[in-house]
């Protein structure tokens, strides 16, 4: 089979309905739209949510809490997962990512310190907690704020 041997399946494509071109077609006049009401004006219906002037869903429901949409949402990286590294390496969030532990863009990469560090690391990120450079130093590695 070639390219332009190609075509759709007999029966998948239907040919569209011509409205408003004569009575003879079946769908002359109204178009298919009815004789009066909303929907049959041009630009007629209702907006999306609309429940015909009863209290809408979204409205009805309670609304909660505050979401700040100026917020930073760091990626967080615990030292436990740093032990696939071999010893020396310097991590870096470009190398997190190369490696499938960092998956989103956040606005920054944050250490924590839950577990235990076994290998001498260098590591670079935008923030570290108390407890993991402490943990980074006492396995002689070095913990560098970028």
């Amino acid at each position: 089979m070639k390219l332009h041997e190609l075509k759709p399946n007999n029966g998948s494509v239907k040919n569209r309905k011509r409205l408003g071109r004569g009575t003879a077609t079946g769908q002359g006049k109204t178009a298919g739209r009815g004789q009066d009401g909303q929907n049959s004006r041009s630009g007629g219906g209702t907006r999306p949510g609309f429940e015909g002037g009863q209290m809408p869903l979204y409205r009805r429901l309670p609304k909660r809490g505050f979401k700040n949409p100026f917020t930073k949402e760091w990626t967080i990286i615990n030292i436990e997962d740093l032990n696939r590294f071999e010893e020396g390496t310097v991590v870096t969030p470009q190398l997190l990512k190369e490696s499938g532990m960092v998956k989103k863009d956040r606005y920054g990469l944050k250490i924590l310190g839950d577990g235990q560090l076994e290998k001498q690391l260098t590591v670079k990120a935008h923030k570290f907690s108390q407890s993991a450079i402490k943990k980074i130093e006492a396995a002689g590695g070095k913990a560098e704020v970028i």
